[in-house]
């Protein structure tokens, strides 16, 4: 450990709070801890150079879940767990939009639809069968149905031309989030330190020694917010599962207006900067997809073209500007895992690709375990 007494004394030494990842979840704990304990020294250890996971390469879907995401919850999850998941998503946005204010995300309320390819036609079958039971399992939440179905307005081409549609879904700019986020931890006192890749930690004497590549320490507590990458932290019920994305140069007019999703959620894509920004795929090739490493597989991308080219954009000159990849956290359950490990370590991990909607709200009550 080559530090200096002054770099050890001033960012490694009388920690109270570590917190591990600073994503969503990780910069909100962060937030809520120093609210509570305002002398409190808390210091947050990101592996990337920015927040290196999901935090900063989803979509901006700040939405709840197709109707047919819900349909197929409805299969493994009872209808109170359900509700209580969606509950959830719409806390976790309001306390997202409170806490940074929609002009600084950039919170847009425009609606999201639900696209379905021909093959899809029993899907959308069952989905229309059941859309009533839906509306009425969520109407303590909405007051209202939170599904209708709507024609295609929007030049789709190769699907059934309608789609099912729900006001309340919303979007944002990532980056806006992330940045504003940042912000205010960091005017708030809390310590952030990149490029640091935790190894393991052990507790000892009341306390917990943390190694990293670069140097060990101890803090007081440590609190495990790295989602996708928690596996490596020994926590086994998470893995990871890769999510790929491209984006699109400018494209002039662009009807398109809201978010989208495709094929059970498992293909999204929206409008931004006159662009369309599409992702998704994993459903192609699960177990290649289940892996941290962040690059992209030709069997997904030329799939995404080949929707762009004949379902999104037909008739369309386009191409693509940018490409990338996120590693979300997903389980057999799609609650978090949100608990207490030992006497000074705590998780809050596995928010199975849903972390714009509920990391603000994990990130609290993660905070609140202490």
């Amino acid at each position: 450990m080559n530090l200096s007494y002054w770099e050890y004394q001033t960012w490694l030494s009388n920690i109270d709070f570590t917190i591990v990842g600073s994503g969503i979840v990780g910069l909100n704990t962060a937030l809520h801890l120093k609210s509570r304990f305002p002398k409190a020294k808390i210091l947050v250890l990101e592996r990337g150079f920015l927040p290196n996971g999901a935090s900063t390469k989803n979509a901006g879907f700040a939405c709840f879940g197709s109707l047919s995401e819900i349909v197929d919850d409805l299969n493994s999850h009872t209808p109170s767990e359900v509700v209580e998941l969606i509950q959830k998503k719409l806390d976790g946005l309001q306390l997202l939009r409170q806490n940074l204010g929609d002009d600084d995300i950039d919170y847009k309320h425009w609606g999201g639809y639900e696209v379905f390819l021909p093959q899809d036609e029993v899907l959308f079958s069952n989905c229309l069968s059941k859309m009533q039971e839906v509306n009425k399992l969520l109407f303590p939440i909405f007051k209202e149905k939170a599904f209708s179905e709507v024609a295609n307005t929007f030049g789709f081409k190769n699907i059934n031309q309608n789609l099912l549609y729900n006001k309340y879904e919303g979007q944002i700019n990532t980056g806006k989030m992330m940045e504003a986020l940042l912000y205010k931890v960091q005017r708030a006192g809390v310590k952030i330190l990149n490029t640091i890749n935790v190894e393991e930690f052990t507790e000892k004497n009341g306390e917990v020694e943390v190694k990293t590549e670069q140097f060990q320490f101890t803090t007081k507590k440590l609190l495990i917010a790295t989602n996708g990458f928690a596996a490596k932290l020994g926590i086994s019920e998470v893995k990871p599962a890769r999510a790929q994305v491209l984006i699109t140069t400018p494209i002039k007019d662009l009807p398109i207006k809201g978010t989208f999703h495709l094929d059970k959620g498992y293909y999204y894509f929206r409008n931004i900067d006159n662009r369309v920004l599409f992702g998704g795929g994993r459903n192609l090739d699960f177990k290649t997809e289940e892996t941290t490493v962040m690059e992209q597989t030709a069997v997904i991308q030329n799939k995404l073209e080949e929707l762009l080219k004949n379902t999104i954009l037909p008739d369309q000159d386009f191409e693509i500007a940018h490409r990338w990849s996120g590693v979300m956290g997903v389980g057999a359950q799609k609650k978090p895992i949100l608990k207490q490990l030992s006497e000074n370590v705590y998780c809050g991990v596995r928010l199975g690709g849903m972390g714009v909607a509920i990391g603000s709200l994990v990130g609290k009550e993660l905070a609140d375990l202490i």
